[in-house]
C-alpha cells in the first residue's frame, strides 16, 4: 500500500489546557462578590469533573465560569456532559460532569457512511474510538475534512484530525 495517505478522525481534548481553565475558574470564584464567604469546590477525577456548592445558582454561575473559561483556552463545549444538580448533604449541592473522550460508536458509523457514500476513492475503517481514513489522493483527504468540519456541529462531540500522513 505504498503512495496511501491517511490521518485519523477523533474526539479528544488537552487535558492540561483543562487544568488551566479549572484553575483561572478557581480564581475567579476567590475574588467575585456572589461567592464571598461561600462553600465552592471543583475537583478534576480522572474522567469527570465534581462541583460542589451551596445553593443551585452558585452551581450555575460556576457552569457558566467554567464553559466561558474552556472557551477561552480552545476546548469545545462538547467535551462537557453536565449531570443534574442534586443534594449533597451538609446544605451543599452537588453536580458531576463527565468529560467526554473518544468517538462513540454510531457517531464513528455515521463518519465511516459518510465517507464510504460521498468519496468512494477513500476507505474509512472504524479502529477503537478512532475512524482511520485513507487514500491515494490528499486532495480528496482535504475535502473529505472540510466537509466533516462543515458537518461537526451537528455531531455530539467535538472532532479533530491526527497522524495527517
Amino acid at each position: 500500500m505504498a503512495g496511501d495517505v491517511s490521518f485519523d478522525v477523533v474526539s479528544d481534548f488537552d487535558r492540561q489546557e483543562l487544568v488551566n481553565a479549572l484553575d483561572q475558574v478557581r480564581r475567579e470564584m476567590a475574588t467575585r462578590y456572589d461567592f464571598k464567604g461561600a462553600k465552592a469546590d471543583i475537583e478534576l477525577g480522572k474522567d469527570e469533573l465534581v462541583i460542589r456548592v451551596d445553593t443551585d445558582h452558585r452551581a450555575q454561575a460556576i457552569r457558566d465560569l467554567v464553559e466561558s473559561k474552556a472557551i477561552r483556552r480552545g476546548l469545545s463545549l462538547k467535551i462537557f456532559d453536565w449531570g443534574e444538580v442534586e443534594p449533597a448533604g451538609g446544605d451543599t449541592v452537588r453536580q458531576q460532569v463527565t468529560l467526554r473522550r473518544g468517538l462513540p460508536e454510531d457517531v464513528a458509523k455515521r463518519i465511516s457512511k459518510l465517507i464510504r457514500d460521498d468519496f468512494p476513492k477513500l476507505k474509512s475503517q472504524i479502529q477503537g474510538d478512532a475512524v482511520r481514513v485513507s487514500g491515494k489522493n490528499k486532495d480528496d483527504l482535504q475535502k473529505v475534512i472540510g466537509r466533516l468540519r462543515e458537518e461537526g456541529e451537528g455531531y455530539p462531540v467535538a472532532l479533530q484530525f491526527q497522524n495527517y500522513r
